[in-house]
């Protein structure tokens, strides 16, 4: 039954079906047109040809038993032609039912999917190549859903990140206008730190548009991962001192890899940063680079952990596993979007681990070793 459920070995076994049934009819209806027919029609055709008194007589019984035969000839075709059309027919049409129903369902759905039902799914076929097509339109399907999905949240996260520094300008405006608020410099420089986190948004939202589409410039080249592990964690320190956390590192001396040491250190500086923004005061981060397939940078720390719910989103568009928390201390939300865009595009891969909330997470930043 594996066979039966191929395209192919069903097409072949209609025809050997036709085939078969052609010649089983007409096998059958020889066997019983000699068996009961031929020879009561024939035997008076030999008696006149045996009786046959001169060469007129023999030519007339000669034509009547050539006619005897070709008539039972032609019945046996006949019915053989007739067994094979119905046969043909039978295994056409449930052949073609098979094939075209799931292929109009397809067609169908195709069109109400351009029409923006995301949700339209197609049932499986129980012939191989269908049930493939059927598979990979429904994980199409599923994918196109899920952009959605992410277009609508995008545009709701974006207009919420901008409506929170727009508020706070209109807020100091409104109250300058209505003279609850004096127009001095502390004023001036609340709003001018309200600016500067609209602008970063939107920096943040251009860089991010930017890679996504691949138009990121890189500068690909071979250089030592040590140092620049080095500066980002001298870079970030007084940040970790200021928490008292502690920052450790492991690595096995030169480490050559093979990307854009910018995008790299980009890349370093946000999962750094965020071990050290989630890390509670007096807590540790542990930065490890080992050397196997690729080479990985693991930022591991022990702070407040991700959910098991959370990971399979944690890298998607401005998602914070506390919806709750601030944008302030929080940031812009795309941070790891970014990173793993650069990872991908620099030939690596960006990973998340976690034991749960409370338990920590680890962060695995994969480049091509040289």
């Amino acid at each position: 039954m594996r066979l039966w459920r191929k395209l192919r070995w069903r097409i072949f076994g209609s025809h050997l079906i036709v085939v078969v049934t052609g010649v089983a009819c007409l096998l059958l209806t020889t066997e019983i047109i000699i068996s009961n027919r031929a020879l009561t029609a024939i035997q008076p055709r030999l008696t006149a040809l045996t009786q046959a008194k001169d060469a007129v007589d023999v030519e007339l019984a000669l034509a009547a038993l050539q006619e005897t035969y070709h008539n039972t000839l032609l019945f046996s075709l006949l019915i053989a032609a007739i067994g094979a059309t119905l046969a043909g027919g039978v295994t056409s049409l449930l052949l073609t039912t098979g094939i075209i129903r799931p292929l109009q369902q397809i067609a169908q759905s195709s069109r109400r999917i351009a029409g923006g039902h995301y949700a339209e799914r197609v049932e499986i076929s129980d012939i191989e190549e269908l049930d493939s097509v059927a598979t990979n339109f429904n994980q199409m399907a599923a994918a196109l859903e899920q952009v959605e999905q992410q277009r609508v949240a995008l545009i709701g996260n974006v207009s919420h990140e901008l409506r929170t520094p727009l508020t706070g300008i209109e807020g100091y405006l409104q109250g300058m206008m209505d003279g609850l608020m004096p127009s001095d410099a502390q004023t001036f420089a609340q709003m001018y730190q309200e600016v500067r986190r609209l602008r970063r948004l939107v920096d943040d939202l251009q860089a991010l548009s930017r890679v996504e589409a691949g138009q990121i410039p890189l500068h690909l080249e071979r250089f030592d991962l040590s140092p620049v592990v080095e500066r980002v964690i001298k870079q970030l320190q007084p940040q970790a001192m200021a928490q008292s956390l502690t920052i450790s590192t492991k690595c096995p001396g030169s480490v050559s890899v093979y990307a854009d040491p910018d995008r790299s250190a980009q890349v370093l500086v946000n999962l750094i940063g965020n071990a050290i923004r989630y890390t509670p005061d007096g807590g540790n981060i542990k930065v490890t680079v080992v050397t196997s397939k690729f080479v990985e940078i693991a930022v591991q720390d022990n702070g407040q952990g991700i959910p098991p719910e959370a990971l399979p989103y944690i890298f998607e568009r401005f998602y914070r596993v506390d919806q709750s928390r601030s944008r302030s201390s929080g940031g812009s939300g795309i941070g790891l979007t970014i990173s793993r865009h650069l990872a991908w595009a620099m030939g690596g891969e960006l990973i998340a681990t976690s034991e749960g909330e409370g338990q920590g997470s680890t962060f695995y930043f994969l480049l091509p070793k040289v």
